[in-house]
């Protein structure tokens, strides 16, 4: 493959890894409404590679995945497939090929179970008649442990946590055999376990000779695992390069096109003396399912003061966002314990009850939870005032705005206007829009769950200043996150869950990622000694 002739000054290829290009994706040109998503890219993957495509959110990286996978066929250039010429309609025309693509937007049925969805559309059938659903879940039982995912393939989608489902859609890619595996930020909402489960069945992928393209924000993730990395930035090529070759800051340089600062919080704030603005005293969830009832938060107790950030680090369903649900109201299960603010019982029944106490939750799914994505940017962000504007009952579009604007303003939100379709926005764009419309209520307490989940470096960096910022102005700010190098960049105290029970309160001098991990542990294994990720 030769370097694009648009390619950014200095962009080089690497050469190809020994053998003929499984996958070869040539001068790919793609517009939205005529706006160049691509500007003429090729990438290439070999049997047997692990091959990373980075850049910033809007980079093209994901238009591209779409392209080769068949979701998108109206597009300019060639695919050539083990050197034939390719033109994929759909998606099952892209199967069909061995191509597989694990979306970065979950894809899946909510009312289906995991079985039903890992195989939708293939169910095994008795007579070519009936679904075999039998046969459908004891296959689902054998692809999930042997990807090490403790789920019941019975269960139903709607019943699984965001992490949970992202395994489902793993499999259900896996599931399909392919020669070409796509993986579009499979790792954003996992915990450090599932994520080396995961490079684990990776690698022998790899080495059974399956390519697999891997997109992440993750960029010690890509270092680990890649043969090759490619670097798109708006829409372009900039290069592709041996992983051998690069470092951290050459891809961050590549992606941004400047050198990031390395922002660091103030901590001044949070001195110990200060009063709690939110105190959780013996936090307790049960909630229902097909089984019965089930308790998974016991015996939670922390304190936030103004200016303070507590991160709340632990695995995939040790109860971490269950803590934010259950203190916002945002669960159906039933609490106990005791919530105060400003050393003062209330009581939260509803996320309704938990803005007009000053209580700000942005949701792990922003998608699905945080936005209304048809709508624009004012809707999204005057959402929670427009009440409160409204005259004699009318809106006050004029006071929307402004809002909305001032949003877009101070938070740094890249978009035409206002009046932009929240929908259209890159991932750290919308992130954005979610924590402005938070912000507009004018909350004390800010509860942020995974809040740079899925968005790039350069946005993610913004989202570290902004809550440093708002920490600097007196918020109280409890963040749940996955990745504990931003635990630990963020963090003045590090609360660790397991099994829905806390297990430690570690202050920013003593946090480590070791530390982090043994606290984090089921009971049985730290019983017995025997801790690991």
């Amino acid at each position: 493959m030769q370097d694009d002739a648009n390619a950014f000054p200095g962009g080089v290829v690497a050469p190809l890894l020994p053998g003929a290009p499984l996958l070869a994706a040539k001068d790919i040109f793609k517009t939205f409404g005529g706006i160049t998503a691509l500007g003429g890219v090729s990438f290439d993957l070999v049997s047997g590679e692990i091959h990373s495509l980075m850049g910033e959110n809007g980079a093209g990286k994901s238009t591209l995945m779409k392209i080769l996978s068949g979701v998108y066929s109206d597009y300019d250039g060639t695919i050539k497939i083990d050197g034939s010429r390719m033109r994929f309609a759909s998606v099952r025309d892209a199967e069909a090929a061995g191509v597989a693509i694990i979306h970065q937007e979950l894809n899946l049925v909510p009312e289906l179970t995991v079985a039903e969805n890992m195989f939708l559309g293939r169910e095994p059938l008795i007579g070519g008649l009936f679904v075999d659903r039998k046969t459908c879940t004891r296959e689902a039982r054998t692809l999930l442990a042997r990807l090490g995912i403790a789920l019941d393939p019975e269960a139903r989608i709607s019943t699984l946590r965001v992490g949970e489902q992202q395994l489902v859609e793993i499999a259900k890619a896996l599931s399909l055999d392919a020669r070409v595996l796509i993986m579009d930020e499979p790792t954003s909402a996992l915990s450090p376990g599932e994520c080396e489960r995961l490079f684990a069945i990776m690698r022998q992928l790899a080495a059974s000779g399956v390519g697999i393209i891997y997109i992440s924000h993750r960029i010690d993730e890509v270092m680990q695992l890649s043969d090759r990395v490619t670097v798109f930035r708006d829409g372009r090529h900039v290069w592709t390069r041996a992983m051998a070759d690069i470092d951290e800051d050459q891809i961050i340089s590549a992606m941004v096109g400047r050198n990031l600062h390395r922002s660091e919080h103030a901590r001044d704030g949070a001195d110990v003396g200060r009063a709690a603005v939110l105190s959780v005293r013996d936090l307790a969830l049960a909630i229902s399912d097909r089984r019965g009832w089930k308790q998974v938060l016991r015996g939670v107790t922390f304190e936030v003061a103004a200016g303070e950030i507590l991160g709340i680090g632990g695995l995939l369903g040790a109860g971490r966002t269950e803590i934010l649900q259950a203190i916002t109201g945002a669960t159906e299960g039933q609490v106990g314990g005791q919530i105060l603010i400003e050393g003062r019982p209330v009581t939260v029944t509803s996320p309704v009850d938990a803005r007009r106490l000053g209580i700000a939750y942005v949701t792990e799914d922003r998608k699905v939870q945080g936005l209304h994505l048809h709508d624009t940017i004012t809707d999204n962000v005057a959402l929670p005032r427009v009440g409160r504007l409204a005259r004699f009952g009318i809106r006050d579009f004029s006071g929307e705005e402004a809002l909305a604007a001032n949003a877009v303003r101070t938070l740094g939100i890249r978009a035409s206007g206002t009046d932009q379709v929240t929908g259209t926005l890159s991932g750290g764009n919308q992130q954005k829009v979610v924590i402005g419309k938070c912000l507009a209520a004018d909350p004390r307490i800010l509860l942020l769950d995974e809040p740079t989940r899925g968005i790039d470096v350069g946005a993610k960096s913004e989202i570290y200043e902004l809550i440093f910022r708002l920490a600097g102005e007196g918020m109280a700010i409890v963040v749940v996150s996955s990745e504990m190098p931003e635990l630990l960049h963020l963090a003045d105290r590090i609360l660790v869950m397991s099994e829905g029970r806390q297990t430690g309160i570690l202050d920013r001098g003593m946090a480590s990622e070791e530390r982090i991990m043994q606290l984090a542990a089921p009971r049985s294994l730290r019983r017995q000694g025997k801790v690991t990720a």
